[in-house]
């Protein structure tokens, strides 16, 4: 069977940063750890006025393609996934595609090319739809460009604002892939929620409480779904656990609920059972109100555990790191986690070569999907070749005037022209509009 996977990867992230516990936590009057504790923050990416996601995912793919030495004529597909699209009918895709071929001999009028939206899931989802191109044999041996990119913008005073970020990652889909092999096995939890969502309107309309209930409900069914094809699985089978990741916060929830769903009835629970007992047992009680009191006070000794905590560590943790300082970024967040889970082990010479990843993809509305990696013999080179950390040292600072100003120009409500608050250097730049309404980008030296 052809293995087919994520061959390279690349991260680009908005040029400004806005510091939550020193600019964000003062102006609205809260303690600053409730942003680095509570949620697990420290900063969002923010774009600046020349910046928006055609940007952001060509810049992630120009320097992917340059690395890789790839030319237009190596790529057959480019799927875009992204939820914060500015038009109902031209896919940026072709605005990418576009800005490529500014920089690139050729072009890529005989690459298929299309936009994913399924909130924060459609990055998962083009990944699926490359690797069934490819398995189908429809590729004619070219490679497929997926970017995920977004800008996550609230409206200013949400409750979600904090939370807040821009970026893209583009990822190069090939047979024989130098970075992870992707699993035929997945699983599914999906259900018609309203939980988040754009209903014709720039800003999320999300119900907070509801929308952690609705991610924790569909990535348990996703994890069952995925253990009917790929049989049971432990927390030793995995070396990371990615998960989609809105807020770090978010993650502590999913992976307490995953390790409890996975170490039922194992080895695991009876070692923990003498500490904090056995899982509770819905047929043990005479009513769901007293199994879920049950059940919470189970999870609340749990993860105090050293058990857990050593596991957490170790798997959920490293998926994080890249996160906490940029905040969220939609379709492209999943794949941000498993970027730094690998960063984490190149960074600390762990050889995680042959070891498995479980993906854990979501988006409201609301589906989540499951799959496992395994990690290829090339990884190292891959992700070392990342500059992640060089582009979030260079993010310029902003006050807290400069992020009112800059969320108003990304308002398309709003008619605001500011100057940029950097230069644009060796990288697409929005350049205005065309007479159809179009936006135009030209590629700055």
């Amino acid at each position: 069977m052809t293995s087919v996977g994520i061959d390279a990867i690349e991260i680009w992230t908005g040029n400004l940063k806005l510091d939550l516990p020193g600019t964000f936590a003062p102006q609205k009057g809260e303690d600053p750890e409730k942003y680095t504790k509570g949620l697990g923050l420290n900063a969002s990416s923010f774009p600046d006025s020349y910046e928006d996601i055609v940007t952001m995912g060509a810049n992630a793919a120009h320097r992917l393609m340059e690395r890789k030495g790839l030319e237009p004529d190596d790529i057959g597909r480019i799927d875009v996934a992204t939820e914060s699209a500015f038009d109902n009918s031209k896919p940026v895709s072709t605005y990418v595609a576009g800005c490529l071929e500014q920089v690139f001999e050729g072009d890529f009028h005989h690459a298929n090319k299309g936009e994913r939206k399924f909130a924060c899931i459609a990055g998962t989802q083009s990944l699926d739809d490359a690797y069934n191109w490819i398995r189908a044999g429809r590729h004619r041996g070219r490679s497929a460009l997926v970017i995920a990119t977004d800008t996550a913008l609230y409206a200013r005073g949400d409750a979600g604002e904090a939370t807040q970020g821009a970026g893209a990652v583009a990822m190069l889909i090939s047979e024989d892939p130098d970075l992870v092999e992707l699993s035929t096995e997945q699983g599914y939890g999906s259900a018609d929620e309203t939980d988040f969502l754009k209903p014709n309107q720039q800003f999320p309309s999300v119900d907070g409480k509801r929308s952690v209930q609705v991610y924790l409900a569909r990535m348990r069914e996703a994890l069952i779904d995925y253990q009917r094809e790929a049989g049971d699985i432990t927390v030793e089978d995995f070396r990371f656990a990615p998960f989609h990741t809105p807020f770090p916060g978010m993650v502590r929830k999913a992976a307490l609920l995953a390790y409890r769903h996975v170490t039922r009835d194992t080895a695991i629970e009876d070692q923990l059972a003498e500490e904090i007992g056995r899982q509770p047992r819905e047929e043990a009680f005479e009513d769901e109100d007293a199994y879920r009191e049950a059940i919470r006070e189970y999870m609340d000794n749990l993860k105090r555990t050293d058990r857990y905590q050593a596991w957490y560590a170790e798997t959920i943790e490293p998926t994080l790191t890249i996160s906490r300082d940029v905040g969220n970024w939609y379709t492209g967040s999943v794949h941000v986690a498993r970027a730094s889970a690998l960063k984490h082990a190149l960074e600390n010479e762990i050889d995680v070569t042959g070891e498995s990843l479980l993906v854990a993809s979501y988006g409201s509305g609301a589906q989540a999907e499951i799959h496992s990696e395994r990690v290829q013999d090339n990884w190292r080179e891959e992700i070392a070749a990342l500059n992640v950390d060089e582009q979030l040292a260079a993010r310029y600072d902003i006050s807290w005037d400069d992020y009112e100003e800059m969320h108003d120009v990304h308002n398309h409500e709003m008619d605001v022209d500011i100057e940029p608050l950097t230069t644009p250097t060796d990288e697409f730049a929005f350049d205005g509009w065309g007479r159809m309404g179009e936006r135009k980008y030209t590629y700055v030296e």
